[in-house]
């Protein structure tokens, strides 16, 4: 599957840029089928980076991915990329 069918938009909002200073981890909006493979190998195909855990949230229809990335792939830097920063 397409990763940017799976990966909608990254979130920037308050929390997502504590969780990124503090705990190495950015929140995806994704497609609400997508599983945490499929989230996990999408990141990681579009950003040629680590990831070391997804977790998955649903709420109003919506499907968050908070993806935490492994340490020598500092969150902050992927944000800069996507232009939240």
């Amino acid at each position: 599957m397409d990763p940017y069918k799976i990966i909608k938009y990254p979130l920037s909002t308050e929390k997502s840029i504590r969780l990124m200073e503090s705990q190495n981890k950015l929140i995806f909006v994704v497609d609400i089928d997508a599983d945490k493979r499929m989230i996990k190998d999408a990141v990681e195909g579009m950003f040629k980076v680590k990831v070391a855990n997804v977790s998955t949230y649903v709420q109003n229809g919506e499907k968050r991915a908070y993806v935490k990335f492994s340490n020598e792939s500092p969150a902050i830097d992927i944000a800069t990329q996507l232009g939240l920063m």
